[in-house]
């Protein structure tokens, strides 16, 4: 099998237990690919946890799981020195942030000195304890969920926080007909899903999906969306120029490029087209901006911009040469500046995944504008 083969056989396995949600499921494989952080947001009750536990099972590894509450320690999640009285010294104890996958369970439970305890090892991947630094497992991620229908209770993610997770996936509830087959397959013996992949495995997936080819006018096209982020005015969006107080940082031009070539790899294509790049532009940039007061007291949200946004900057057209059977799977790519329509839309309709693209009312677009 090709690699595109053998994801599409792991998350054939994580559905073995999870019902629908095949678009949650395909971005956390991405941030896998990528090497990036998730933040799963939804309602209590639809499977956040239970998803982030079953991909872990499929892919292996060393996994963790940390129940954020309000009286969590930074020490708690790193770790600390331990005086041994036997020994009249100190020893260093690693907290669980040192696994292959990590899950961060009602992160927002936690305040804030907590949560940024994650930082180090979601940027750095190490963490120093007493002046010692321990490198994090290779491969590593963080998968946080969060509830966003509490007010009490909790505490909002700082920026800081938020913007070092590459993706932030809005989870849905599920349809009528995936609901009723959820009942029908928990009220027996619930399925459990099969380990699939080793350490090493993922490793060179990630690897290949770093080997995947960009072209300069696709990562140009990233740019440019996160450029209107900063001033919508560039892309003629005059209507909501002050809108937003702060627009997306250069990390999520690379976020956009990273998550762009692994969903290639997984659409069994070695080079980035456009709607790779598009079809991951919400979840990668959502969680970024930062709405200005007189937005908030016009009623304006964060997502209306944005989606607005993605459905103005026009992307470049990128053809394909095939030189033969040999190369028909990977053809060179071959790019122009003129504005086409792209290749390859994904659908993100709701009725097809269960997944709401976002949670502002707004239709996300399902194909980039030419």
């Amino acid at each position: 099998m090709n690699s595109a083969q053998r994801i599409e056989h792991a998350l054939f396995e994580v559905r073995r237990v999870i019902v629908g949600q095949a678009r949650l499921l395909e971005r956390v494989m991405v941030c896998v690919l990528a090497r990036g952080h998730a933040l799963l947001e939804g309602v209590p009750g639809i499977g956040k946890t239970l998803t982030v536990r079953t991909i872990a099972d499929v892919l292996g590894g060393s996994f963790s799981r940390i129940q954020f509450t309000p009286d969590l320690i930074p020490a708690d999640i790193v770790g600390t020195r331990i005086y041994r009285a036997s020994t009249e010294s100190f020893d260093i104890e690693v907290g669980p942030i040192l696994a292959n996958f990590v899950l961060a369970d009602e992160i927002n439970r936690a305040p804030a000195k907590v949560q940024s305890a994650l930082l180090e090892a979601m940027g750095e991947r190490q963490v120093t304890i007493g002046g010692t630094t321990f490198d994090a497992p290779s491969p590593f991620i963080v998968l946080a969920t969060q509830n966003p229908i509490e007010s009490e209770g909790v505490y909002p993610l700082p920026e800081a926080q938020r913007d070092r997770f590459l993706m932030r996936i809005p989870v849905d509830y599920p349809s009528a007909a995936e609901e009723r087959a959820i009942v029908a397959r928990m009220h027996r013996m619930a399925p459990k899903a099969s380990r699939l992949f080793e350490s090493e495995d993922i490793k060179a997936l990630q690897e290949e999906a770093d080997g995947v080819y960009v072209d300069e006018n696709v990562s140009d096209y990233a740019v440019r969306v996160v450029l209107a982020t900063r001033n919508p005015a560039l892309v003629g969006l005059d209507e909501f120029v002050g809108a937003l107080a702060y627009g997306a940082s250069p990390r999520a031009s690379i976020g956009l490029v990273q998550a762009g070539k692994a969903l290639a790899l997984m659409r069994g294509r070695r080079y980035v087209i456009p709607q790779d790049v598009y079809d991951v532009s919400y979840d990668v940039l959502n969680h970024r901006l930062v709405p200005s007061l007189d937005a908030l007291a016009d009623g304006v949200s964060s997502d209306e911009v944005l989606v607005a946004i993605l459905k103005t900057v026009t992307a470049p057209k990128v053809t394909t040469i095939d030189r033969g059977p040999s190369i028909a799977t990977n053809p060179d790519p071959v790019s122009t500046a003129s504005p086409s329509t792209p290749e390859e839309p994904e659908s993100i309709d709701p009725s097809q995944d269960g997944d709401e693209p976002h949670e502002a009312g707004e239709s996300e677009p399902d194909e980039v504008p030419a």
